[in-house]
């Protein structure tokens, strides 16, 4: 019986800008001597440490006349003290003294009204504060009028006089910038909303012939790295928005959600090669205080609250602590490592807690596929591992609006010409090759039966599904339209399914392969939504092995040369030829998914 499986060698990457709000390792209030009395201002600088490493938290607070740009400096004690990357600013050092200046949307500053940026640092030997601020050339101090006009009633001092205190807490009539108030969840953030379109996927579905025909689609943003946060302009499967680009633009095209990929755990896709990760398997306080901690910053700005927000929590983890450990066909000495420190479960919990914080935002974590977890030996346990991640690191069921299946894969959504039910001269389907004794055939079946066993285990019973069908269109002229011969359970299923995979563990790059049902809301019971979640032209990994910068590996389920293995049954990759990296721009996959569309493009 197979027990494996391993979704797509997916790796979108996209985009976002980071931000991060961090506390730890000490906190500096700073403010001191204005040399102008219209700049008046407070600074907050705390830390959370690592060895050779730390995030910098910064909330500035103008208390002085209204601000419409600003411009932070401060001198790191310490010279190798170094700022790698930022968000909400513009970040820049020279030597030892850092700048930052405001980004477009956040330089206006009224007067009592703060902001925060954030950046991660490295450091050797030791992390001291920075002692002194100025923001537009003034010297921070908390509100004490420049020692030039003093006030008669108040002199100056070195700390701030009693009735004036240093703004650590912003007056009531304006709330801080960076602590909105909580959106308003609604049941199902598809529903009567518009989906933002990445205009970066957008030129590249327009770049192929007949492109334009599918290009407004709404696709995730995927986020397989730290830098993503910002945007890596130099990559060739990242692009050069980051997050905070992409939620303005869904702001600017008027969009009512947008999606975002959470793809970065610590040894990450520990079955697999063409998607592995930048973080190893010991990384998780990295993974919380440089990946999820500067999203649910950004995530949580105020101008987004109307914004219905989807993360889609981690794909081709938690199953992998079922099927691909110890024990199992092919399990591998990366899934038990994460299954015994706690990787995975910990850095899901986290991600949802943290996350699920935010009041207009919605997580959905993957949930495999019917390929995968469909036998029974599969499909209760991956549920409660599903079950123990939601409730882990301070998180709760509450912070989970439910489950993606099929991402980034190709099972079909409905095999109309064969039921799981049927037989052959005395033989249930599930006897056949194809099916391999799996309860389940198509995507929606399953996942509508899988809905109802994570209720059955504690999770809300409003949880909906949603199922990528971004590539199970299999359409095109080898599309059947009946059932096989009945002289046997093969050639009865492989003569009507729809599916034209070799198997159903072929998950990279494969041929044959169509657009699927365009994305919308509500299609089916339990559904809340077909999406495309892998945007369609994107590649799953290179067919051989390619050289390069982003961490990309090579793995052998992508050549279409190879015969297999037992997680696949020993059938051909069925996987394209010419492939680049994974998550890269694959011009002829994205034309043979137009071709093979179902329903097909007009």
């Amino acid at each position: 019986m197979n027990l494996w499986r391993r979704l797509s060698g997916r790796n979108r990457t996209l985009a976002l800008t980071g931000a991060g709000v961090l506390v730890a390792g000490g906190l500096v209030t700073l403010p001191v001597t204005a040399a102008q009395a219209a700049t008046q201002c407070s600074v907050t600088y705390t830390t959370s440490d690592w060895p050779g490493g730390f995030t910098g938290t910064v909330t500035i607070r103008n208390i002085g006349d209204a601000l419409s740009s600003w411009n932070l400096g401060f001198t790191f004690p310490n010279s190798s003290q170094r700022v790698v990357n930022g968000w909400s600013a513009r970040w820049s050092q020279s030597g030892q003294n850092v700048t930052a200046q405001n980004e477009s949307y956040n330089g206006s500053l009224a007067s009592g009204a703060s902001t925060t940026i954030g950046f991660n640092g490295s450091w050797s030997g030791s992390n001291p504060k920075p002692t002194q601020f100025t923001l537009n050339g003034t010297v921070c101090n908390g509100g004490t009028p420049s020692t030039s006009t003093p006030p008669t009633s108040t002199p100056p001092t070195s700390t701030p006089p009693t009735s004036t205190p240093p703004t650590s807490t912003p007056p009531t009539s304006t709330p801080p910038t960076t602590t909105p108030p909580p959106g308003q969840r609604v049941d199902n953030p598809y529903a009567g909303v518009k989906g933002y379109v990445n205009p970066e996927w957008k030129a590249k579905a327009e770049s192929v012939s007949g492109g334009s025909r599918v290009s407004n689609n709404p696709t995730a943003v995927w986020l397989d790295r730290i830098a993503a946060i910002n945007g890596t302009p130099n990559s060739s499967s990242n692009g050069a928005m980051g997050v905070r680009d992409h939620l303005d633009a869904a702001l600017a095209q008027g969009a009512g959600y947008i999606q975002f990929v959470i793809y970065n755990l610590p040894g990450r896709d520990c079955s697999a090669l063409a998607s592995n990760g930048e973080l190893g398997p010991d990384e998780l306080p990295r993974y919380k205080a440089e990946y999820i901690d500067p999203i649910a910053a950004i995530q949580g700005d105020s101008k987004y609250r109307n914004l219905r927000i989807v993360n889609i929590i981690e794909i081709d983890s938690l199953p992998n602590l079922v099927t691909n450990t110890s024990g199992n066909a092919g399990g591998t000495v990366m899934c038990d490592t994460v299954k015994a420190n706690g990787a995975y479960v910990n850095g899901v919990g986290y991600a949802l807690a943290k996350l699920g914080a935010i009041g207009n935002v919605y997580n959905y974590i993957d949930a495999a596929h019917h390929g995968w977890i469909g036998w029974d030996s599969n499909f209760g346990p991956v549920a409660d591992q599903l079950k123990a991640a939601a409730v882990a690191s301070g998180s709760t069921v509450a912070n989970v609006q439910g489950f993606i299946v099929n991402t980034a894969n190709y099972s079909a959504l409905k095999e109309p010409y064969v039921k799981i039910t049927d037989t052959v001269n005395g033989q249930t389907v599930r006897q056949s090759k194809w099916a391999d004794w799996n309860q389940y055939l198509d995507e929606l079946s399953f996942a509508q039966a899988f809905r109802q066993k994570l209720v059955s285990i504690g999770f809300d019973s409003n949880i909906g599904m949603l199922i990528d069908t971004s590539r199970n269109g299999w359409g095109g002229s080898a599309r059947p339209t009946g059932p096989g011969p009945s002289t046997s359970v093969d050639a009865y299923v492989d003569g009507g399914r729809v599916d034209r995979r070799l198997h159903t563990g072929n998950w990279c790059n494969q041929a044959g392969a169509g657009l699927g049902e365009r994305p919308r809301a509500n299609p089916e019971t339990g559904i809340d939504a077909y999406v495309w979640v892998k945007p369609p032209g994107e590649s799953d990994g290179s067919s051989k092995e390619i050289p390069n910068t982003e961490g990309k590996g090579f793995d052998r389920m992508c050549d279409p040369t190879y015969t297999g293995n037992a997680r696949n049954g020993n059938n051909m990759s069925g996987a394209l030829p010419d492939a680049p990296i994974s998550g890269a721009w694959f011009p002829a996959q994205f034309q043979q998914l137009m071709q093979n569309a179902y329903p097909p493009l007009s």
